[in-house]
């Protein structure tokens, strides 16, 4: 019998907090403009999704805003993975290449996403080559790393038997060293992905007139917490499909991963 995949144990701590929340604003007294009730959130994200009720200048705009931060994740996500993916398979199954390139990109890596926000304003200008690059350059480091460990970790004797078989060049990578790599892979991609929801916020409070991140910053600006509360919910909710689709798209190409190798 197939096992479920719902775990009821997961909904404990959402619940906690929920209930704490709910305690906090309707007990306790803590002041709306300073955390807005659960009943009342729900009320703004609503009127965000469908402009029912008119309660924030924002009422109505979610779809459009939701379509420009994804749009921007996309492509800075494609951008990092086709990098990331290339550089760390070269760097991974080539030694030379390795003493090349890693010691270069994992002092990249040290710095500070805010501390590139200066530099990417600089060279991109303010708005979306500014927010793409913010986005492709944190995203690469996690895909770059883990896919450069798993195309090193695939077993020397797994390649030895893939050539006695038969299989060269690009057969021997698609056949034997790519399906090899992929649990490592997926994780990398994963993370790269959650980043690219992160970084977006960074890129799109720098001058950006749609997006969800610049919806939080005038929220902030004109006071409307429970605006900015709204748009962190949605980006959660869209972080999580997105990574639910990239999940599903790796189970089906890899049968590792859909005997659970990557959990969800």
């Amino acid at each position: 019998m197939k096992k479920s995949r719902f775990d009821a144990v997961g909904l404990i701590v959402p619940a906690a907090v929920l209930f704490v929340w709910f305690a906090a604003t309707n007990w306790c007294g803590v002041p709306a403009y300073k955390l807005p009730s659960p009943q009342r959130l729900l009320h703004v994200l609503i009127d965000f999704a469908t402009g029912w009720y008119g309660v924030t200048p924002y009422s109505g705009t979610l779809w459009f805003h939701l379509w420009h931060s994804l749009l921007r994740v996309l492509n800075g996500f494609a951008i990092a993975a086709a990098c990331g993916l290339t550089l760390g398979f070269l760097t991974g199954r080539i030694a030379l290449l390795r003493r090349l390139f890693d010691p270069f990109i994992h002092l990249l890596r040290s710095i500070p996403g805010i501390g590139w926000l200066p530099i990417a304003i600089v060279w991109f200008g303010v708005g979306e080559g500014n927010t793409r690059f913010l986005i492709a350059l944190a995203s690469f480091f996690p895909i770059y790393v883990n896919t450069a460990h798993g195309a090193a970790a695939v077993p020397e004797l797994t390649v030895r038997a893939g050539r006695m078989l038969g299989a060269r060049g690009l057969t021997l990578f698609g056949t034997v060293i790519f399906p090899a790599a992929l649990p490592e892979i997926a994780v990398g991609l994963r993370l790269g992905l959650g980043i690219a929801w992160a970084y977006l916020v960074l890129g799109e409070v720098t001058g950006v007139t749609e997006g969800l991140g610049a919806v939080m910053t005038d929220g902030r600006m004109l006071g409307h917490v429970d605006i900015v509360l709204a748009t962190m919910v949605v980006i959660a909710m869209a972080g999580k499909l997105t990574d639910w689709l990239l999940l599903a798209l790796c189970r089906r190409i890899s049968p590792q991963l859909r005997k659970g190798g990557v959990h969800g």
